[in-house]
Protein backbone atom coordinates (compact mmCIF):
# COMPACT_ATOMS: atom_id res chain seq x y z
CA UNK A 1 0.00 0.00 0.00
CA UNK A 2 1.38 3.64 -0.78
CA UNK A 3 2.01 5.55 2.60
CA UNK A 4 1.70 9.60 2.31
CA UNK A 5 3.51 10.87 5.36
CA UNK A 6 2.30 14.36 6.93
CA UNK A 7 5.23 16.13 8.98
CA UNK A 8 3.41 19.32 10.56
CA UNK A 9 4.23 21.84 13.47
CA UNK A 10 1.22 22.67 14.59
CA UNK A 11 1.42 25.29 17.36
CA UNK A 12 -2.12 27.67 16.83
CA UNK A 13 -5.53 27.06 16.02
CA UNK A 14 -4.49 28.57 12.54
CA UNK A 15 -2.47 26.00 11.78
CA UNK A 16 -5.00 23.37 13.66
CA UNK A 17 -7.74 24.45 11.21
CA UNK A 18 -5.25 24.07 7.75
CA UNK A 19 -3.76 20.79 9.10
CA UNK A 20 -7.32 19.00 9.77
CA UNK A 21 -8.19 19.99 6.00
CA UNK A 22 -5.62 18.49 4.45
CA UNK A 23 -5.60 15.11 6.81
CA UNK A 24 -8.95 15.17 5.53
CA UNK A 25 -8.00 15.69 1.80
CA UNK A 26 -5.47 13.23 2.12
CA UNK A 27 -8.39 10.52 3.29
CA UNK A 28 -10.79 11.25 1.09
CA UNK A 29 -12.89 8.43 0.02
CA UNK A 30 -12.16 9.48 -4.11
CA UNK A 31 -8.44 8.03 -3.38
CA UNK A 32 -8.23 4.75 -2.40
CA UNK A 33 -5.15 2.65 -1.20
CA UNK A 34 -3.27 5.41 0.83
CA UNK A 35 -2.23 5.31 3.91
CA UNK A 36 -1.75 8.24 5.78
CA UNK A 37 0.90 8.35 8.68
CA UNK A 38 0.99 11.47 10.56
CA UNK A 39 3.94 12.36 12.43
CA UNK A 40 4.74 15.95 14.08
CA UNK A 41 7.71 17.45 13.10
CA UNK A 42 10.07 16.84 16.35
CA UNK A 43 8.94 13.06 16.35
CA UNK A 44 9.74 12.08 12.49
CA UNK A 45 12.04 10.26 11.95
CA UNK A 46 14.45 9.23 8.61
CA UNK A 47 12.79 5.67 8.92
CA UNK A 48 9.03 7.68 8.70
CA UNK A 49 10.71 9.38 5.68
CA UNK A 50 12.37 6.15 3.89
CA UNK A 51 9.31 4.34 4.14
CA UNK A 52 6.61 6.90 2.41
CA UNK A 53 6.31 7.95 -0.95
CA UNK A 54 4.99 11.08 -0.80
CA UNK A 55 5.39 13.65 1.86
CA UNK A 56 3.16 16.41 3.09
CA UNK A 57 4.89 19.18 5.24
CA UNK A 58 2.71 21.97 6.77
CA UNK A 59 4.58 25.03 9.50
CA UNK A 60 4.05 28.03 10.67
CA UNK A 61 5.78 31.06 9.11
CA UNK A 62 8.70 32.38 12.56
CA UNK A 63 10.33 35.17 11.58
CA UNK A 64 10.82 34.86 8.44
CA UNK A 65 11.77 31.20 8.11
CA UNK A 66 9.99 27.56 8.98
CA UNK A 67 9.73 26.64 12.51
CA UNK A 68 12.46 25.41 14.33
CA UNK A 69 10.82 21.93 14.62
CA UNK A 70 10.27 21.14 10.85
CA UNK A 71 14.23 22.18 10.62
CA UNK A 72 15.01 19.74 13.07
CA UNK A 73 13.03 17.55 10.94
CA UNK A 74 15.15 18.17 8.01
CA UNK A 75 18.60 18.38 9.94
CA UNK A 76 17.49 14.47 11.06
CA UNK A 77 16.67 12.99 7.82
CA UNK A 78 18.44 15.23 5.09
CA UNK A 79 21.59 12.95 4.65
CA UNK A 80 19.89 9.78 5.47
CA UNK A 81 17.29 10.51 3.41
CA UNK A 82 19.15 12.02 0.25
CA UNK A 83 19.52 9.39 -1.98
CA UNK A 84 16.82 7.11 -1.56
CA UNK A 85 14.07 9.75 -1.53
CA UNK A 86 14.81 11.09 -4.84
CA UNK A 87 11.91 12.96 -6.59
CA UNK A 88 9.43 11.80 -4.65
CA UNK A 89 6.37 13.84 -4.74
CA UNK A 90 5.95 16.65 -2.17
CA UNK A 91 3.57 19.57 -0.90
CA UNK A 92 3.89 22.64 1.51
CA UNK A 93 1.19 24.23 3.58
CA UNK A 94 2.45 27.72 5.65
CA UNK A 95 0.30 30.19 7.90
CA UNK A 96 1.84 33.50 8.68
CA UNK A 97 0.87 36.90 10.38
CA UNK A 98 1.75 38.81 7.66
CA UNK A 99 4.32 36.88 5.41
CA UNK A 100 5.05 33.23 4.61
CA UNK A 101 8.04 34.32 1.70
CA UNK A 102 11.15 33.20 3.84
CA UNK A 103 9.84 29.61 5.50
CA UNK A 104 9.01 28.80 1.90
CA UNK A 105 12.21 29.61 0.62
CA UNK A 106 13.94 27.64 3.27
CA UNK A 107 11.93 24.80 2.82
CA UNK A 108 12.08 24.71 -0.80
CA UNK A 109 15.91 25.40 -0.55
CA UNK A 110 15.91 21.91 1.36
CA UNK A 111 14.29 20.00 -0.39
CA UNK A 112 15.75 20.96 -3.91
CA UNK A 113 18.46 19.89 -1.88
CA UNK A 114 16.75 16.20 -1.64
CA UNK A 115 15.40 16.65 -5.24
CA UNK A 116 12.10 16.43 -4.14
CA UNK A 117 9.31 17.20 -6.99
CA UNK A 118 6.45 19.82 -5.43
CA UNK A 119 3.38 18.92 -6.72
CA UNK A 120 1.89 22.40 -6.87
CA UNK A 121 2.79 25.81 -5.66
CA UNK A 122 2.60 25.87 -1.86
CA UNK A 123 -0.61 26.94 -0.01
CA UNK A 124 0.46 30.29 2.14
CA UNK A 125 -2.13 31.52 4.62
CA UNK A 126 -1.35 35.17 6.09
CA UNK A 127 -4.12 35.74 8.75
CA UNK A 128 -7.31 33.77 9.65
CA UNK A 129 -7.84 30.84 6.47
CA UNK A 130 -10.82 31.58 4.98
CA UNK A 131 -13.01 28.93 3.52
CA UNK A 132 -10.73 29.09 0.38
CA UNK A 133 -7.99 28.98 1.74
CA UNK A 134 -9.09 25.27 3.93
CA UNK A 135 -10.11 24.03 0.50
CA UNK A 136 -6.77 24.34 -0.84
CA UNK A 137 -5.30 23.08 2.18
CA UNK A 138 -7.93 19.49 1.22
CA UNK A 139 -6.99 20.01 -1.93
CA UNK A 140 -3.34 19.52 -1.06
CA UNK A 141 -3.75 17.01 0.68
CA UNK A 142 -6.38 15.28 -1.81
CA UNK A 143 -3.70 16.01 -4.76
CA UNK A 144 -0.84 14.29 -2.62
CA UNK A 145 -2.94 10.85 -1.87
CA UNK A 146 -4.01 10.46 -5.66
CA UNK A 147 0.24 11.44 -6.51
CA UNK A 148 1.11 8.56 -4.13
CA UNK A 149 -1.44 6.13 -4.91
CA UNK A 150 -0.60 6.19 -8.64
Amino acid sequence: MARLLIVHHTPSPTLQAMFEAAVSGARTDEVGGVDVLIRPALTAAAADVLQADGYLLGTPANIGYMSGALKHFFDGIYYPCLEATRRRPYGLYVHGGTDTGGAVRAVESITTGLQWRAVRPPVCVTGSPGKQDLEACWELGALLAAEVAG
